[in-house]
């Protein structure tokens, strides 16, 4: 692991490079850029429906202005037929409603994406629409398909724009430890899942976490979410130099995190500019949270870890190899994430990743990025390895109880 130095020239020259990168932005995108946001009509027409309605004579309560408590005590008040015949009659708002019952969640989440996929099957035929406009139609009824088939577990859907989409991997009902993936730029319906680089897309890292996680400590019953539930950034444009989309993906973070099942510890794994994303979330996540652990970030939107407003232990990683190593890592009129996490002033336990192949290989299996990550998961932190060779990251850990929980 190799640290920034922190010399007054280099950060003048920093200071300059952001200020042209940012100049370059503009003047190819424009300001409107910092100020799109796609909201989802499919999602919001199905809860416009949702609060019109009734059952046994009584309104179904607003789920905007509902707490997940509140919507799971009126969830355990229906009779299991009542239960699924709303997440039949309104898969969108049921299928992403926290407070909601996972396993309902699911089910309608599958109704959903069975809808989606009609929908897409008739558009692929539709005369009326591009060539262009049929092979996207073509595209989606696939990724629909595959995320419908038996056994997946999909806890968030909305095919709205580029889409979005959660998926869980082992039993979040009955898990001792949860482990939260979140991705960075450019992911979507179409990038949450890929053949290619498995382990660069949210869903490889959440199978090849969860997996590790079993072999660190197979007694620990553990669920992991790829949660690709926010309008990421396209690219490395105007919008990942912000914080726009890190903001809104924040608030929808943590109404997750504040509706899960159960009272286990909750660890959260922030790649790129999810770490970011992570960053702007950290006061607001619920105590449960125990760790917030962040690979090849550009920042977290703060000078030092202790400003994140968590009690979270907060840890960063860094591959030599990485190129997020040479952004300009300060914060200018909203421009830039602030400072580096890896550095020594910002206060985070370093650990290590030198074999993690890249920006996009922390959760390659074998490595001991991914290793590391999954000691956290479990919360086998005496085991986790510090970068340098150091023993500076277990430094006031807590003992690791017989099942795996701190």
């Amino acid at each position: 692991m190799t640290s920034f130095g922190t010399s007054p020239q280099l950060n003048v020259w920093r200071a300059l490079l952001a200020m042209a990168v940012v100049f370059v932005m503009l003047a190819t995108t424009g300001w409107t850029a910092l100020h799109t946001h796609r909201d989802s009509t499919a999602l919001r027409s199905s809860l416009a429906q949702w609060e019109r309605d009734s059952i046994g004579g009584h309104r179904l309560p607003d789920p905007t202005a509902s707490s997940p408590a509140r919507l799971a005590a009126f969830f355990a008040s229906l009779t299991a037929a009542d239960r699924l015949a709303l997440a039949d009659r309104y898969p969108l708002a049921v299928g992403n409603m926290n407070g909601a019952p996972v396993t309902l969640r699911y089910h309608a989440n599958r109704v959903a994406l069975d809808q989606a996929s009609e929908t897409a099957r008739q558009r692929m035929h539709d005369s009326r629409l591009s060539t262009y406009g049929q092979q996207d139609a073509a595209r989606r009824m696939q990724r629909y398909e595959a995320l419908a088939q038996p056994g997946r577990h999909i806890l968030a859907f909305d095919p709205d724009g580029s889409g979005r989409v959660a998926e869980v991997f082992g039993n979040l009902d009955r898990a001792q430890r949860i482990s939260v993936v979140v991705p960075g730029v450019d992911t979507d319906l179409f990038t949450f899942q890929r053949t290619n680089r498995k382990y660069s897309a949210p869903v490889g890292m959440a199978q090849a976490l969860h997996a590790a996680e079993r072999l660190a400590s197979p007694r620990t019953r553990t669920a992991v979410i790829a949660w690709a539930d926010y309008t990421s950034p396209d690219g490395i444009g105007v919008d990942a130099a912000t914080a726009m989309r890190a903001e809104d993906g924040a608030i929808r973070l943590n109404a997750l995190l504040g509706a899960l099942p159960g009272r286990a510890p909750v660890s959260m794994f922030c790649h790129s500019y999810g770490s970011v994303l992570c960053g702007v979330a950290a006061h607001g996540m619920p105590r449960r949270v125990s760790d917030v652990a962040v690979a090849a970030s550009p920042g977290m939107r703060v000078t030092k870890a202790a400003q994140l407003g968590t009690r979270a232990r907060v840890w960063a990683m860094r591959d030599a190899t990485d190129w997020v190593r040479d952004v300009p890592y300060l914060e200018v009129g909203g421009l830039g994430h602030g400072a580096d996490p890896v550095s020594r002033a910002f206060g985070a336990r370093v650990l290590s990743a030198g074999d993690a192949q890249g920006h996009a290989g922390y959760f390659q299996p074998g490595t001991d990025s991914l290793r590391n990550l999954a000691r956290i998961g479990v919360g086998a932190y005496d085991a986790v390895t510090c970068a340098a060779g150091g023993a500076g990251c277990r430094t006031g850990l807590p003992e690791k109880s017989p099942d795996g929980r701190a």
